[in-house]
C-alpha cells in the first residue's frame, strides 16, 4: 500500500491576505460560583474572531466529564443557546481556527479532546510545530493513529505520552515542551486542573486575567479579557507553564531558555488594535509605524487614508506625524464575510468593489497616501488603487506599514511560497509599475522591530528578513498530512 501526498484545494478565501493563524481561550470558575464557563468561552471567541473565521469550539468539563461541541464557521454559526445551556461544568477552554496546517474540516477543528489510560484531557493550540511531520511519523510507527490533519494532535500525543509516565498533567505538558519544536501557545484542560504554557521563545501572545468572583482567565489577547470584565494580570512568560488547581495558580518552567522571538505580526497586523501584548499597545504599535512609515517615506500630499481594518492606525500615525490630514477614503462593507465566492476570475475587481468602496469626496482631485498593513501577492492592493483613481485621485502614493514578504512563515503565518510573494526577487520600483502607484515606501526592518513600545520581548522577522529564531524545513506544506491510499 503506497500513500502520497494529496495537494487539496484552497478555501475561496482572499487570497491576497496574510492570514490569522488561531486563537485560544481558558477559564476555571471556582466551585459555587454561579456562572457557565460555556458561555463565558462564546462571549470570549467572539472578542478572539478575528484570528480565525473557519472553525471553532468549546471543550467543558463537568465532575471530571470533558464534552466538546465544534464545527466549520463563525461563533455564531456553530453554536445557540440551546447548545451552550447543556454544557455545564466548572472548567471550559474555546478556539477560534484558521488553517496553517491541515484543511478546514470538522475533523480539524479544536479542542481537540481525548481519552486516554490515565483520563482524558482537552487542548487548543494557537501555532505551528516545526518537526510534526517527524512526530507523527513516529507516533504511526509505534501505532498512533490519527483523526485529523493538523500539527496539534501530534502535540496532544506528546502530552499524552509524557502523561503515561509523569506524575501530573502538568509535569507531562513540561515534558513533552521538550520535544516539540516550533511556536505555540495552548490551553490544556484535565478533569481537575486547567493548565496555560507559551513556547521557550514566546512566538504566540498569551495571557492570564482574574475577575473578582475568582475566575481565573487565559486568552490569546488581551481584548478577550475586557470582554469578559476581567483584569489583566500578565503574560504567560516563554517557557512556563501555569496550573489552575482547586482555584490555586502556580507557576512551572519547561527548563528550555531561549532568547524571545515573539511574532512581530502580531503588532501590524493580526492582533485587534485594544489588546496589549508582552507590554506593548497594539493601536498604539500600529501608529508608531505609521509616525516611522512618515519618516522613512515623506512625501507632499492632500489626503491621508487608510486600508480597512488594520491599516487605519498607521494612517493615522502618518497623518499625525506628517501634518497630512487624515480623511476616511474607503468604506467597508461589513456584511461581506471572510468566505464570500469569488464571481470568477474576470469579475474579481467587483469582489473588491462589494467589499470596499472608495469615498469620491474624500480622493477626488488629491494627491492620496494610502496606507495598508502588508502586500502578499499584489493583486488586492492594485485593484485598491484603480479603486480610488476611479474615483478620481490625481495622485495615489502607497506606504506599507510592514517590511515587503519576501519569505515563508513555519509558525503559524500562512504566508505563501516565495514564488507567490510580490516583492520576492523584485525591486520596490518593479513592485510600484506592477501596482500602479506613484510612489510606494515599506516600513524598514529596523523601524518594524522598534514599533511596539514597551515590550518585554524580541521579536521574529523571518517573514521579512529569512533569518529564522530555529530550523526550519525548506518549504512550507500547508496539508503535509493529506493522503491519498493507491
Amino acid at each position: 500500500m503506497k500513500y502520497k501526498m494529496k495537494k487539496l484545494p484552497r478555501t475561496p478565501f482572499d487570497s491576497d491576505a496574510v492570514h490569522e493563524e488561531c486563537g485560544v481561550f481558558g477559564i476555571y470558575v471556582p466551585e459555587g460560583v454561579p456562572i457557565s464557563p460555556a458561555h463565558e468561552a462564546y462571549t470570549a471567541l467572539f472578542a478572539l474572531q478575528h484570528r480565525g473565521q473557519e472553525a471553532c469550539g468549546i471543550a467543558v468539563c463537568n465532575k471530571g466529564v470533558i464534552r466538546c461541541h465544534k464545527d466549520v464557521g463563525l461563533v455564531n454559526d456553530v453554536f445557540n443557546q440551546k447548545i451552550l445551556d447543556g454544557m455545564q461544568g466548572n472548567m471550559a477552554i474555546g478556539h477560534v481556527r484558521y488553517s496553517t496546517t491541515g484543511q478546514p474540516s470538522r475533523e480539524n477543528a479544536q479542542p481537540l479532546a481525548i481519552t486516554h489510560v490515565k483520563g482524558n484531557l482537552a487542548v487548543a493550540h494557537n501555532g505551528n510545530l516545526v518537526n510534526a511531520p517527524e512526530l507523527r511519523r513516529q507516533m504511526e510507527m509505534g501505532g498512533g493513529i490519527f483523526r485529523s490533519t493538523s500539527d496539534t494532535e501530534a502535540l496532544v500525543y506528546a502530552i499524552v505520552r509524557k502523561r503515561l509516565i509523569t506524575p501530573s498533567i502538568e509535569a507531562a505538558v513540561v515534558e513533552a515542551m521538550k520535544e516539540i519544536i516550533g511556536a505555540y501557545s495552548i490551553v490544556v484542560m484535565s478533569p481537575r486542573k486547567l493548565i496555560a504554557a507559551r513556547d521557550p521563545r514566546g512566538m504566540r501572545p498569551l495571557c492570564m486575567g482574574k475577575r473578582e468572583d475568582g475566575a481565573v482567565i487565559f486568552a490569546s489577547e488581551s481584548c478577550a479579557l475586557d470582554a469578559l470584565g476581567a483584569e489583566f494580570v500578565r503574560d504567560i512568560e516563554p517557557g512556563e507553564v501555569v496550573v489552575v488547581d482547586k482555584g490555586e495558580v502556580r507557576s512551572l518552567h519547561c527548563g528550555i531558555h531561549e532568547k524571545s522571538a515573539a511574532c512581530v505580526f502580531e503588532y501590524i497586523y493580526f492582533a485587534r488594535p485594544d489588546s496589549v501584548i508582552d507590554g506593548a499597545s497594539v493601536d498604539e504599535a500600529r501608529q508608531e509605524a505609521g509616525r516611522y512609515l512618515c519618516e522613512e517615506h515623506p512625501v507632499e500630499a492632500d489626503v491621508v487614508i487608510g486600508v480597512p481594518d488594520s491599516g487605519i492606525p498607521a494612517a493615522i500615525g502618518y497623518a499625525k506625524y506628517s501634518g497630512i490630514p487624515y480623511g476616511v477614503g474607503l468604506i467597508k462593507n461589513r456584511y461581506i464575510g471572510r468566505t464570500f465566492i469569488q464571481p470568477g476570475q474576470d469579475k474579481r475587481e467587483r469582489s473588491v468593489r462589494l467589499k470596499l468602496n472608495a469615498l469620491r469626496r474624500t480622493v477626488e482631485g488629491k494627491r492620496v497616501v494610502m496606507v495598508d498593513d502588508s502586500i502578499v501577492r499584489g493583486t488586492t492592493v492594485a485593484r485598491l488603487v484603480k479603486l480610488i483613481r476611479d474615483a478620481g485621485a490625481k495622485e495615489v502614493h502607497m506606504r506599507i506599514s510592514a517590511p515587503p514578504f519576501r519569505h515563508p512563515c513555519f509558525f503559524g503565518t500562512d504566508i505563501p511560497d516565495r514564488d507567490q510573494l510580490l516583492a520576492h526577487n523584485r525591486t520596490v520600483e518593479e513592485m510600484r509599475q506592477i501596482i500602479g502607484v506613484d510612489s510606494l515606501g515599506f516600513l524598514s526592518v529596523e523601524a518594524a522591530n522598534k514599533i511596539a513600545v514597551g515590550a518585554k520581548c524580541s521579536f521574529c522577522d523571518a517573514c521579512f528578513t529569512g533569518v529564522y529564531p530555529m530550523p526550519v524545513p525548506e518549504s512550507v506544506e500547508k496539508n503535509i498530512f493529506e493522503m491519498e491510499i493507491q
